[in-house]
């Protein structure tokens, strides 16, 4: 229950269908974020909400565990990589920690609001991208352990549209029916990550040049965690042509600039593997998404060890960005996934 219309509806729908419900706030914000007024609201939010359904509210503190999802984000930038904190997130804490409370309370289930389902295939629970491929948040949930599918619900997943969760909440009368959607990253206020992390994290700003690829400089940039592959503006560079980054170098503290031509890739390593299936072995079709939001693509994936594999794309993919996640799908249902190397398999 995090105060929001996703997660209200969804706790609606499981009293609807006659499950005994207790509600979950979950405190991920630590203190010196300075964010208490939204902490306060959202748990007033989900104390309103939890009121109307009459279920039990619980109050949980996991802020020290955010703390590391915040520090594998501000490191992950820190080496120009571009993390994904919500699958971490995920992971670790909403299907890793939030589970086991859920188990110790003697709770069946552990549903949330995401935008997914929960369906049986072949006999076993997998995760299927939701009704609603807009919002669609199968991507960030390949990180849940096999294990744990069995015992997780997705009410929400169902939804042919967010304006039909919405007309939910107000048929029922939800005191949150019209409150605004969270921003992507619950801990960057106004998602302004740049700002958030000059704020928390000292030594950040080094100057360094942005060079062609050739090695030719072009100008200089105030920090590499300022940038991600694929990023346009904000360069600051007089050129006749839109100029994309293309490469980050923290070695040398270096940003490559070049044409939109040169971002399209055919391949990527990954590790730190997550199967939702018996893990694969040798080669095999599948797939692939490399971002949120983005469309899937067709790909051979190759198994190099039981940690990291080797992909291959029919067709050219814009802006494969190490530190993001790629996600296997056979159809709809994910099949697992593992975090995007630069260009190259870790030894």
């Amino acid at each position: 229950m995090s105060g929001g219309v996703d997660s209200s509806v969804a706790a609606a729908k499981l009293v609807e269908q006659g499950y005994d419900c207790s509600g979950v706030f979950v405190r991920m914000l630590p203190p010196e974020l300075k964010l208490e007024e939204k902490v306060i609201r959202n748990v007033g939010d989900a104390r309103r909400v939890c009121d109307k359904l009459k279920i039990e509210l619980h109050v949980v503190d996991y802020s020290w565990d955010m703390r590391q999802i915040i520090d594998y984000f501000n490191f992950e930038y820190s080496q120009g990589r571009t993390p994904n904190p919500c699958v971490k997130c995920n992971a670790r804490l909403k299907f890793g920690k939030l589970l086991a409370f859920a188990r110790q309370e003697g709770a069946e289930y552990l549903a949330t609001g995401h935008y997914a389902r929960i369906v049986l295939h072949a006999g076993f629970p997998r995760v299927a991208r939701a009704r609603f491929r807009e919002k669609d948040q199968s991507y960030v949930l390949f990180g849940i352990r096999r294990a744990e599918l069995g015992s997780i619900l997705f009410p929400d997943g169902e939804a042919e549209s967010k304006d039909q969760i919405r007309q939910k909440a107000k048929e029922l009368d939800l005191p949150v029916h019209d409150k605004d959607d969270s921003q992507e990253i619950c801990f960057v206020p106004n998602d302004d990550y740049v700002k958030f992390m000059s704020e928390h994290v000292k030594g950040l700003n080094v100057p360094g040049p942005i060079v062609d690829p050739s090695g030719k400089v072009l100008g200089e940039h105030q920090g590499i965690y300022r940038y991600t592959i694929g990023q346009r503006r904000g360069l600051r560079i007089a050129a006749g042509e839109p100029l994309y980054v293309v490469k980050i170098d923290p070695m040398s503290n270096t940003i490559v600039v070049g044409l939109r031509s040169a971002l399209a890739g055919s391949e990527l390593f990954a590790n730190s593997l997550n199967w939702h299936v018996s893990a694969p072995k040798g080669t095999f079709p599948a797939l692939a998404q490399i971002r949120y939001g983005n469309k899937p693509a067709k790909v051979q994936v190759n198994v190099i060890d039981a940690d990291r594999v080797h992909v291959t794309f029919y067709e050219p993919q814009f802006a494969i960005t190490p530190g993001q996640a790629v996600v296997f799908y056979e159809d709809d249902l994910v099949m697992g996934g593992g975090w995007i190397l630069s260009n190259e398999p870790r030894r």
